[in-house]
């Protein structure tokens, strides 16, 4: 998908739809290609993800905008519990469950299409719940995040990894020029086309969440949807961040 003027103003105003057509043709070699082009760092941040929800041994989770499923793999790995993957995206899903597959989870992994902003769950189903580089892509982050704590139980654990910004000058300098000039060129040379355009509309993407709704709101509307004890953990100098908490009781 060739990114222009058009298709920014599809995503301001219609990100589903967005989202949808950027990630058509990354399915295939998401995970591998995200492995490289963050230089390991997206895998650690997911490590850190799960790690805040998978402590109370639980027995029925969710995994919001779980892509190929490197996240729901994750949590099947480290808890005997039954998982259901959501995302909106077809071809996502479709490499989901060649992982299923693949890793004979068969028994314990469900794989749903559905837009996080309006869940086919009854209130309060989940033990835990994650969700992953979600909110660039919904119309109404708050909104979204209340939705997605009505299915949580009363206490239980919900975290988030999502890209973010540097805030130290150097880092910040040098995380602009690796999202605007490296990253798509990277994207390029390893993935092709359709990753170059996804790596040239990061960056921009990043910086313009941030500047609707900084990590101080984020924070605010977490609890505001109904999460306490929210934790906000940067990493790699910045440029990723894990928000962990648990269901108001």
């Amino acid at each position: 998908m060739k990114i222009n003027h058009r298709v920014i103003r599809t995503y301001r105003h219609a990100p589903n739809q967005f989202s949808q057509e950027l990630f058509a043709e990354l399915p295939a070699r998401y995970n591998a290609l995200a492995q490289v082009l963050s230089f390991g760092q997206d895998r650690r941040w997911r490590r850190a993800m799960v790690s805040r929800v998978t402590g109370a041994r639980p027995s029925l989770m969710l995994d919001v905008a779980c892509g190929p499923g490197a996240v729901t793999k994750r949590l099947a790995a480290l808890t005997d519990a039954r998982i259901v993957g959501l995302d909106l995206s077809e071809s996502m899903l479709a490499q989901g469950k060649i992982m299923v597959q693949r890793s004979s989870l068969h028994s314990r992994v469900s794989l749903v299409r559905a837009r996080a902003e309006q869940l086919p769950f009854a209130d309060e189903t989940f033990d835990a719940l994650t969700f992953t580089y979600l909110l660039r892509y919904v119309e109404d982050p708050l909104a979204t995040l209340r939705e997605i704590t009505r299915v949580l139980k009363p206490g239980g654990a919900i975290a988030s990894l999502e890209f973010a910004v540097p805030e130290r000058p150097l880092w910040h300098v040098l995380w602009w020029l690796y999202t605007r000039v490296l990253l798509p060129l990277g994207g390029y040379v390893t993935g092709g086309r359709s990753w170059f355009d996804a790596g040239r509309f990061l960056g921009p993407s990043i910086t313009r969440h941030y500047q609707l709704y900084s990590l101080e709101w984020t924070r605010d509307a977490w609890q505001r949807a109904g999460i306490e004890h929210v934790e906000i953990r940067r990493m790699s100098l910045g440029g990723g961040v894990v928000i962990s908490g648990y269901r108001r009781s």
